[in-house]
């Protein structure tokens, strides 16, 4: 049995790739999930994952993924009509369809123009209402993955990481609360123990990593990338300027934290610190970049049915993809080249 860590990244309704993902991964029974740290949609799969799998093991685990992922499906009000879609038959022209739709630009420009504290007592977070319906007496249990969510307070700018007791709806809605959509999320802090305002976990973790640095928890972390590290166009037009300037910006904080990462393995392979002084992680990731250059972020925000079903296929290909190729690196050595990377 080979254990790792999951590291599942925020990115709204892209996050059913991630779903594709995890869907393969529990198909491997000879692999262990030992830990889950995730941010916004990552931690709704990670939420979702562990309740599944305490109440039913991997299939329970399967089951509650795809009973979110039909959930968040119906959230689609503003989604493309069924019957344009026939007519768009790709994601990217589904999402270039909705980056230029009346309704999406007037939505957009409302968006940037009116707080979503203006809706007074009209204002409704509609992430709630499937939220809810998590068990949490699962999602916070001792057993199964230790499971970390990731927010950032809005005073000081800094991440926070919920876990056992203190992951509860408010949390998650906390990590997943983009700032221009959603009133920021009040909840305790598990810092200072005080209520404090927070907003979207990608600011500053998506996901943090650093709870996986426990000497209990193994070694490798796979690490699911659902924003593209590069683009090979420079953006001239205003989404897609808008559009990498929020990649770069969710990317931000992992990157940060890869590099990290990377320094420790330098000084730990030349000698400068002894074997065992600091945990020695190894990284693997799973991608689809050339999906997620052709997607932006109109398809994060609107969840229409068909890309998210693109995006779960997607998912399942990356990951078997992942598994025969490096499957049997897993607890040996590390895949992604962090050196190449920042160098």
């Amino acid at each position: 049995m080979v254990k790792i860590n999951l590291a599942l990244q925020g990115g709204g309704a892209h996050g059913a790739f991630t779903w594709g993902v995890l869907d393969r991964l529990l198909e491997e029974d000879d692999l262990e999930i030992a830990a889950i740290t995730g941010t916004s949609a990552g931690a709704l799969n990670g939420a979702a994952l562990k309740a599944g799998w305490l109440l039913d093991g991997r299939q329970g685990a399967r089951d509650n993924l795809d009973w979110l992922w039909t959930q968040v499906a119906r959230l689609d009000d503003l989604a493309v009509p069924f019957w344009m879609q026939a007519w768009l038959p790709t994601p990217g022209a589904i999402s270039r369809s909705l980056e230029f739709s009346p309704a999406y630009l007037v939505g957009d420009m409302f968006g940037r123009m009116v707080s979503p504290y203006a809706w007074g007592p009209l204002y409704d977070n509609p992430l709630e209402k499937i939220v809810d319906q998590f068990d949490f007496g699962r999602v916070c249990a001792r057993d199964g993955p230790a499971f970390f969510v990731c927010a950032t307070n809005v005073r000081d700018g800094k991440v926070r990481v919920f876990e056992g007791d203190a992951i509860t709806t408010q949390s998650i809605l906390a990590s997943a609360c983009l700032p221009t959509m959603f009133q920021a999320v009040e909840v305790e802090d598990p810092l200072t123990g005080a209520v404090e305002a927070f907003w979207d976990g990608g600011y500053t973790g998506n996901p943090a990593l650093f709870p996986l640095f426990h000497a209990d928890l193994p070694d490798d972390v796979v690490i699911v990338n659902i924003n593209p590290l590069e683009r090979d166009a420079v953006p001239v037009m205003p989404n897609e300027i808008q559009n990498r300037i929020n990649e770069i910006s969710f990317n931000s904080s992992l990157l940060r934290e890869l590099r990290a990462i990377a320094f420790v393995q330098r000084l730990l392979s030349d000698g400068t610190i002894r074997a065992g002084a600091m945990k020695n992680m190894r990284v693997h990731m799973i991608a689809d970049d050339d999906l997620m250059n052709d997607l932006s972020v109109a398809t994060k925000l609107v969840p229409v049915p068909s890309v998210i079903a693109e995006l779960k296929a997607a998912g399942r290909r990356a990951a078997g993809g992942f598994l025969a190729q490096h499957k049997h690196d897993l607890g040996q050595r590390q895949t992604a080249d962090l050196r190449q990377m920042f160098d």
